[in-house]
């Protein structure tokens, strides 16, 4: 049994104190000080791993990498292997010396996954332990020892790891052949194509894309992986509970490309320095990306200096504006004082670098005095900040927290409520071809009748619209993106009714986006009798409401929106509701 060296440090790596040991050459203490000794494995490791991991380390070397790991991300569990057993002894006195002995379990074992491993294998030791390894090799000269082995299926259903970290010399094709990943949702390894060629390592690739894992561009290099998987992987849509959207990614030089065509799907967004895809640039709606890995520019004619954070796509619609456009202002608030700017890329390239004068005045509110610039060419940061993506379409609607406090905190905070306590939002002076409902002005002389305020806010400026959403005690408004406005302001002691126009997920969006923001329950009201879409037309968002008045009138006065009516509310004519329309127009 080998006991623990005591002897003082001479290294230290992040935090992590390293003693004297005969592997230790003047040239590895200057890498161990200077952070660079095994410095992408670390990396990697610091990346992905939280104080909710169980961790399994494979080929723990010096014991800097997992004591690393440990002192810095303090995971719930961890246990290491090493195959050497000459160094033992320093990995323990490196754990001593650091208070982390009782924190990582330490084996002299090798880890396989075959279903029926040897009870020990040969280990070939060389002069430098960082050659040592399962593969005995001319080339060198070597001394074999028999090492114990041990099997992971057990461990991994006893010890329920999360995450793996693996530089074991070659061992690790063998290891992933045979590997249950079950449970394991990010994986550190180093591969070593001398060991096995380049097919080798690229099984080893294709096994873990197809077992779901992605590779995080920004802490990998072609032989040492950071990868994730599940909701932690940027490949996947954003959540709004855990992973990539409620994380921050800090990149020296990033290269960002705005989109160079037009569409719904787009290559746009920001590469590394080397030109990798960071895939957790790109904008989702809903389960699929809008956005997709453009091509490495040949030049970048144009550089910003400084801290900048990533604001995505910048589009003009008012509506995905706020969905779309916001969701990765919240690193404004993690970043506080520390940013010089915000930079987006056009939706449409022939916008070009037009930001409108609302979209100035929101920004005015929520990041006052920060400079804006929208790439209209391949442009170069400094450094880029890339929030995950904390807000938009789909299940990301309830907003992650982070998104959620940063907008409580820091959007019309210093805005006075003023206006009436019943406020109607309408639609009826958009063009009537984009959504709007049948009669929507008969609808508004209802309300008024009822002492509601008939607001349009495409007139009136942002502070406005933040007063008037937060004074009233009801709200009634036509089903529409204005409701994301008032979401961002309102509270729980507010009552907001939305008259559905047409029948779409967008109502469903509109409804968890009060609620999670505002815990305002919405009370919907579909009182549709049909819907009418205009000829040639196919987009559900385009469609016009016909309403049913005696059932909408009987809904709001239920949920307390209206008094008790003197008369009913009628249906149109079916001629005036024809008159309405107009011609080219279909019943769906």
């Amino acid at each position: 049994m080998t006991s623990t060296i005591s002897s003082p440090p001479v290294a230290e790596c992040l935090g992590v104190k390293v003693p004297a040991s005969p592997y230790l050459t003047e040239t590895r203490i200057a890498r161990i000080n200077a952070a660079r000794y095994e410095g992408q494995e670390i990396a990697g490791a610091l990346h992905v791993i939280t104080r909710d991991d169980r961790v399994i380390e494979m080929g723990a070397g010096l014991g800097i990498v997992g004591a690393v790991t440990q002192l810095n991300t303090r995971p719930a569990a961890m246990v290491s292997f090493e195959a050497n057993p000459n160094m033992i002894p320093h990995i323990k006195a490196l754990y001593a010396l650091n208070r982390i002995k009782s924190k990582i379990r330490l084996h002299n074992k090798v880890l396989l996954t075959e279903p029926e491993p040897p009870e020990s294998v040969d280990f070939f030791l060389r002069s430098s332990f960082l050659g040592s390894s399962l593969t005995d090799t001319a080339a060198r000269d070597t001394t074999a020892v028999s090492v114990p082995t041990t099997r992971f299926e057990p461990l991994r259903k006893r010890f329920k790891p999360t995450v793996l970290l693996m530089d074991i010399e070659g061992g690790e094709l063998a290891f992933l052949r045979h590997a249950n990943l079950e449970g394991i949702r990010a994986i550190v390894l180093e591969f070593h194509p001398e060991a096995y060629g380049k097919d080798g390592m690229r099984e080893c690739k294709d096994i873990l894309r197809k077992a779901g894992f992605s590779k995080v561009n920004e802490v990998s290099t072609r032989l040492v992986w950071t990868c994730l998987r599940g909701p932690d992987a940027p490949h996947t849509a954003p959540d709004p509970e855990t992973g990539w959207s409620r994380k921050l990614t800090a990149i020296e030089g990033a290269i960002v490309v705005p989109p160079a065509v037009p569409g719904l799907v787009q290559p746009t967004g920001v590469l590394t320095a080397q030109g990798d895809y960071l895939p957790q640039s790109a904008l989702w709606r809903r389960s699929r990306p809008l956005t997709e890995a453009p091509a490495m520019p040949q030049e970048t004619p144009q550089k910003l200096a400084g801290t900048w954070l990533w604001g995505g796509q910048l589009w003009l619609h008012f509506g995905h504006f706020l969905a779309e456009s916001t969701p990765r202002l919240w690193g404004l608030g993690a970043y506080a004082g520390q940013i010089d700017g915000i930079i987006f890329t056009p939706k449409r390239p022939r916008n070009g670098g037009l930001i409108k004068g609302w979209q100035r005045k929101f920004f005015a509110e929520i990041a006052p005095n920060l400079p804006l610039h929208v790439a209209t060419t391949p442009t170069e940061v400094e450094r880029l900040i890339i929030p995950g993506q904390g807000f938009g379409l789909g299940a990301i609607t309830r907003g992650t927290p982070e998104f959620r406090s940063f907008i409580a905190s820091s959007f019309g905070t210093e805005i006075a409520p003023e206006g009436p306590e019943k406020l109607y939002i309408s639609r009826s002076k958009f063009e009537f071809r984009k959504g709007s409902l049948v009669g929507e002005t008969e609808l508004e002389a209802h309300l008024a009748a009822q002492g509601y305020e008939i607001f349009h806010p495409q007139e009136h400026d942002i502070k406005t619209q933040i007063a008037r959403y937060k004074a009233a005690k009801h709200i009634i408004a036509a089903e529409g993106s204005a409701i994301h406005m008032a979401a961002m302001v309102m509270g729980p002691q507010q009552k907001l009714a939305i008259v559905v126009r047409r029948r779409s997920s967008a109502t469903h969006y509109i409804e968890s986006h009060l609620h999670a923001f505002a815990g305002v329950t919405a009370h919907s009201v579909d009182a549709l009798v049909r819907s009418w879409m205009p000829e040639g037309e196919t987009k559900a968002r385009h469609a016009i409401g016909e309403i049913d008045f005696p059932s909408l009138q009987a809904a709001l006065h239920k949920a307390g929106f209206i008094s008790a009516p003197d008369s009913s509310w009628e249906n149109f004519p079916k001629a005036r509701v024809q008159a309405l329309l107009g011609a080219g127009f279909r019943p769906v």
